[in-house]
């Protein structure tokens, strides 16, 4: 079954177009996504994942499964932070361990929408309560990073940690994901028919071009990560796996169907290459940009939209007793 959902997912058009970028890139092919589509893509895919997860959730409405899901998102970023710090803490110094931690404790929005697509590739179910999980599940991490910092290191500036602090919970990726979801969820379901057209139908050719574009940038940041050493390469690979088992662990005290499981699951696995980088770069330049986002993005991302996203589903099915 494993490699069942590992071919399905593998032969997804947007994968392989991931996958033509990290070829090209080897080849040396002159492959680029001109600026500024990169920009304009990504913005297009937060407002229709944000759009169609607002959607959903004004049909099953506000309840306390709701409640929990969230609480427990915001539990599983910050505990993830926690202890991937103290993981990195014994090869590298304060700065580096809290820029790497708070990507792995934060999400991969990219990662996720592949993990929606897979489901709606395989026809399984998922709420709208999973879209804004994806927001809140981007500042927690960010905060706990800076309290780190400060905590072991006396002479972080408090002008530096209003200006993070800011960032966490105005990062513009954040923002127009909530603001997309709350769009969503307040408009009237003609209204939102009337977007299919924009947010539905073209959505798979857009994130073909994104993940076009995602390959190229993974492929040339691989060497950066492996003239680091093994160690940053395991953590890169091994992290996805202990943060899903984490998840698992967390889920399973939660009523979640197996879609929800799976991206609670997928969420707390992927880490962030995007919004963390941008506050890290804010909050922490002490930091080496080249090892937080080269891990993420270069070995991370690639490992769970090619290993770790069917591994996750099938584990999933099996807990849940479903064939």
């Amino acid at each position: 079954m494993f490699f069942e959902l590992a071919y399905t997912n593998f032969f997804n058009p947007p994968i392989l177009f991931f996958f033509l970028g990290m070829i090209a890139t080897f080849l040396k092919v002159d492959l680029n996504i001109p600026n500024p589509l990169p920009k304009f893509i990504a913005l297009y895919l937060l407002i229709a994942i944000g759009f169609e997860g607002g959607a959903q959730l004004s049909m099953v409405g506000l309840d306390n499964y709701t409640f929990v899901t969230l609480l427990a998102c915001i539990t599983s970023a910050v505990i993830v932070s926690i202890y991937s710090f103290f993981i990195l803490r014994t090869k590298l110094d304060v700065y580096n361990a809290a820029a790497i931690s708070a990507s792995y404790g934060s999400v991969s929005a990219v990662t996720f929408i592949t993990a929606t697509n897979l489901l709606k590739t395989i026809s399984v179910p998922f709420s709208g309560t999973m879209v804004a999980a994806l927001a809140l599940m981007e500042s927690p991490a960010i905060i706990v990073s800076l309290l780190l910092v400060q905590w072991f290191v006396q002479e972080a500036k408090n002008s530096e940690h209003n200006s993070i602090l800011r960032e966490a919970f105005l990062n513009s990726s954040v923002f127009l994901l909530f603001g997309s979801l709350l769009i969503g969820f307040v408009s009237e379901p003609s209204t939102r028919l009337a977007l299919k057209p924009f947010l539905h139908d073209i959505f798979k050719g857009m994130l073909c071009l994104f993940l076009l574009d995602m390959g190229l940038l993974a492929a040339r940041r691989m060497s950066e990560i492996y003239q680091k050493g093994i160690f940053l390469v395991n953590f890169a690979l091994g992290m996805p796996l202990l943060n899903a088992c984490f998840a698992l662990c967390i889920g399973s005290l939660i009523n979640f169907s197996i879609g929800d499981l799976f991206l609670f699951t997928v969420l707390s696995a992927s880490a962030s290459y995007i919004a963390v980088p941008a506050a890290m770069r804010l909050a922490i330049p002490q930091a080496n940009p080249s090892l937080y986002i080269s891990m993420a993005l270069g070995i991370t991302f690639p490992f769970n939209i090619l290993i770790g996203l069917p591994l996750y589903l099938q584990i999933i099915k099996y807990i849940k007793g479903v064939s």
